[in-house]
């Protein structure tokens, strides 16, 4: 079970990542009209979800919802993206392995997938050809 879940979570990396990685730097700031973050805020985001989503829902450690305030150049945001998938990728290695922390696990990959999709969007408005999905 723990390798199927990190064989998912790195895929869920790896795409994210791509989607990083396709806005260029300087539209970073670019947000659809009406969209409540830019790009660099929603990648963000994410990040600051997986670390909230892993201590709450997979340790079981119930911790506040105060996000940092937002990188805002693309090699932070990546930086920042990596160190919270490096951060439970590490959780998965360490944690007992149970029904709750399965379900955390997949809460966690939800909240990533939704976040995703409007960045997916966000490339789209820029006239950016997303990456293809990785599963």
């Amino acid at each position: 079970m723990r390798e199927q879940l990190l064989t998912t979570l790195e895929n869920s990396k790896n795409y994210t990542l791509d989607v990083a990685a396709a806005m260029p730097e300087n539209s970073y700031n670019f947000k659809p009209a009406n969209a409540g973050w830019n790009f660099a805020e929603l990648l963000n985001h994410i990040a600051y979800g997986i670390c909230w989503w892993q201590d709450n829902y997979i340790k079981g450690t119930k911790t506040e919802w105060n996000p940092p305030e937002a990188k805002n150049n693309k090699q932070d945001v990546i930086a920042n993206l990596e160190d919270a998938y490096a951060s439970l990728k590490n959780t998965l290695d360490t944690v007992k392995i149970t029904d709750n922390s399965i379900q955390g696990f997949h809460a966690t990959l939800d909240h990533i997938t939704h976040h995703r999709g409007q960045a997916v969007v966000y490339l789209r408005c820029s006239g950016i050809t997303p990456p293809d999905y990785l599963y």
